[in-house]
């Protein structure tokens, strides 16, 4: 699941409105609405704020296939 599905899936099971995760999270509504779109440039401190209200953190996962160096 990527990150995007995994806020919006989280927040409904919550029953959150987007502003209601904002301000509880300390986030701009507009930054919830971008990381709820798929923003590929946010600021990662901000998402942990969010992720931390459902216990959660950005962490490095593997990817499938070997990376190339």
């Amino acid at each position: 699941m990527n990150l995007t599905d995994f806020v919006k899936d989280k927040r409904r099971l919550v029953k959150l409105t987007q502003p209601e995760l904002a301000a509880k999270a300390g986030v701009g509504l507009r930054f919830i609405r971008e990381l709820e779109q798929g923003k590929e440039s946010l600021r990662l401190d901000k998402v942990n704020q969010v992720l931390q209200l459902f216990g959660y953190q950005v962490g490095a996962v593997p990817k499938t296939s070997k990376a190339e160096f």
